[in-house]
């Protein structure tokens, strides 16, 4: 792909629920990439179940080749409509987008998905597909750089209803609120973090339902090139600093000893920013050809933690601009500024960070890198890692 899918999606669950109703199953496929957003009816555990199913089966029939008919007469057949409210068991959305950025959308009784071209919203022409006594409704749109397909579940229809809004939010004013904030959010990520926390106080922070929203965004690759630790072995500093210069990704460098080796193989001028400094975390550095220079395991262990926290589905926003310091910049860059992450890891062993008078939770430094790549992976990061 010459672009990249930047998916993400966000959920609360109804007041005094363990469990959120609304389910969202994204799958890679040889041809792209399958997203399934369903609401089971009711909410807690039987709906978690119901939408769960939904799901599952949906992501996985299309993913081995079934047809968009097959497909859906089996959800339909397997959770067919509750006898005493006539309403069916679990709804949903599908969107099925392939190699070439053609993007498929079926909806079964769910709120109209909402798709945002250069910043404006598009009207989208649809069809009406009858399987059984079922209608659901088929689009079609070719996706281009800049574009958002944003999808929610009825939850976010009915905020603030009875209390803040009579008659709750309303898709018209819902397709307001994400005009302006597709305008200024860079990530699905952010976007959907603004979207939920908006939902929960038209609540008053006790949601009547689960509300989730799905995010796609069409967006420039852009790649990081991250070093971290020096090699085991010294012969592998210059293969180290060949790959620092290669390429035109931005250079995160993190520790200080990987650091130095740059400065010497390199012949570089490197300035510690004292101003950087806090109590919990070291300066960064300047060094020129380097977007970024911080300290190793102490640095890291807190962006973990920063990132972890931001993956949860917690609607607050973690990364503060006005925070200057190497965690909250590299927090930032890692998840704001790019789409695909290259770690370089050295595997030579610190003393210090197997002493037991270290912090807790920072005496392994190949622990916290392996949980900060998998927390990039969550947030819908290309993440790949190469250890010397």
């Amino acid at each position: 792909m010459k672009y990249f899918l930047d998916i993400n999606y966000k959920s609360i669950n109804k007041f005094g629920e363990e469990l959120c109703g609304d389910k969202v199953e994204v799958v890679p496929t040889d041809d792209g990439y399958i997203a399934v957003l369903s609401d089971g009816l009711g909410s807690g555990v039987k709906a978690n179940i119901l939408s769960t199913l939904t799901s599952k089966i949906a992501a996985t029939m299309l993913k081995n080749g079934a047809t968009i008919e097959e497909t859906i007469e089996t959800i339909i057949n397997t959770l067919p409509e509750c006898k005493v409210r006539r309403l069916a068991y679990s709804t949903f959305t599908i969107v099925k987008i392939d190699h070439d950025y053609n993007a498929y959308i079926a909806e079964y009784d769910s709120p109209n998905f909402f798709y945002y071209k250069n910043g404006f919203n598009v009207n989208v022409e649809k069809r009406e597909l009858i399987i059984g006594s079922k209608k659901v409704y088929e689009s079609n749109i070719k996706l281009n750089l800049g574009d958002t397909i944003n999808v929610i579940s009825d939850g976010a229809l009915h905020a603030g209803i009875g209390g803040m809004l009579n008659l709750g939010w309303g898709w018209d004013e819902i397709n307001e609120y994400l005009y302006g904030l597709n305008k200024i959010n860079p990530t699905s990520q952010i976007l959907n973090g603004n979207f939920i926390g908006v939902c929960n106080n038209l609540y008053d922070n006790k949601p009547g339902d689960d509300t989730t929203i799905l995010t796609i965004k069409v967006r420039k690759p852009e790649y990081i090139d991250l070093f971290v630790g020096p090699p085991s072995n010294k012969k592998l500093d210059s293969f180290l600093v060949e790959k620092m210069v290669e390429g035109d990704s931005k250079k995160i460098i993190c520790g200080g000893t990987t650091a130095l080796i740059a400065k010497r193989e390199l012949n570089k001028e490197m300035t510690v920013d004292i101003d950087s400094m806090t109590k919990d975390i070291p300066p960064i550095a300047y060094m020129d050809g380097f977007d970024l220079v911080t300290e190793g395991v102490l640095t890291l262990g807190k962006t973990l933690e920063k990132i972890k926290l931001f993956n949860s589905n917690s609607y607050d926003n973690y990364i503060d601009d006005k925070n200057y310091d190497g965690c909250s910049i590299l927090t930032k860059m890692l998840m704001e500024d790019s789409t695909h992450i290259n770690f370089y890891i050295g595997k030579a062993v610190n003393p210090a960070h197997q002493n037991p008078n270290f912090p807790a939770g920072f005496n392994i430094k190949l622990k916290i890198i392996y949980d900060l790549m998998e927390e990039l992976k969550k947030a819908g990061k290309e993440v790949t890692s190469t250890y010397l």
